[in-house]
């Protein structure tokens, strides 16, 4: 007898819970490492900037919105925005420099030193996010990655490291956003009190 079709939704269901828990029992301490740099940046006025290619590019808005404008708590805007909205800004750097300067070139206009750069990616291999972590380095930001697979040339760039242990792009980014949503949630919480 077939399967049903939708068994290889279970199947990935049980196969994210299993990955949950290592990841749960691996970034809590970077997870709490990351909220309270990112509470002491913001309550010395500066800026979380996030960024990422394509389902992380989305998810750098996301999360971008849930810090700027709100996430469980009315509260005042915190500073974050995301390197990936603004088309004009991606299209010109791209076709006027190279798709890997896009990032580059929008933390040296839009950083300073203090302010903490967020790189999600899900192998950790792509060269404007491996450049983007280099020049916030040299910036003197604080760098966290939201990684995937075993962090790729981006795990040694990163202050704080934030890995998924898995070569599945989508259980990558699912565990991403809930890392994502704790960060800005317990951010939130820490900057209202």
């Amino acid at each position: 007898m077939d399967k049903p079709t939708f068994t290889p939704l279970i199947e990935a269901s049980t196969q994210l819970q299993e990955l949950l828990t290592t990841v749960c029992n691996n970034c809590g301490p970077a997870l709490e490492e990351a909220v309270k740099t990112c509470c002491s940046a913001l309550q010395q006025g500066k800026k979380i900037l996030f960024f990422g290619n394509g389902g992380s590019a989305t998810q750098a808005q996301h999360l971008a919105a849930e810090l700027i404008n709100r996430f469980l708590l009315d509260r005042r805007p915190l500073a974050a925005l995301a390197l990936t909205c603004d088309s004009a800004v991606v299209t010109s750097i791209a076709n006027d420099y190279s798709f890997s300067e896009l990032f580059v070139r929008q933390l040296e206009g839009l950083g300073q030193a203090g302010d903490i750069a967020i790189a999600l990616t899900t192998s950790g291999t792509s060269a404007n996010i491996i450049a983007g972590l280099k020049r916030a380095r040299e910036l003197k930001m604080t760098t966290i990655g939201l990684l995937g697979r075993d962090g790729g040339d981006c795990l040694e760039l990163c202050d704080i490291a934030l890995l998924v242990p898995s070569t599945n792009t989508a259980r990558i980014q699912e565990i991403h956003l809930l890392l994502g949503h704790l960060l800005c949630g317990l951010v939130e919480k820490k900057m209202v009190l």
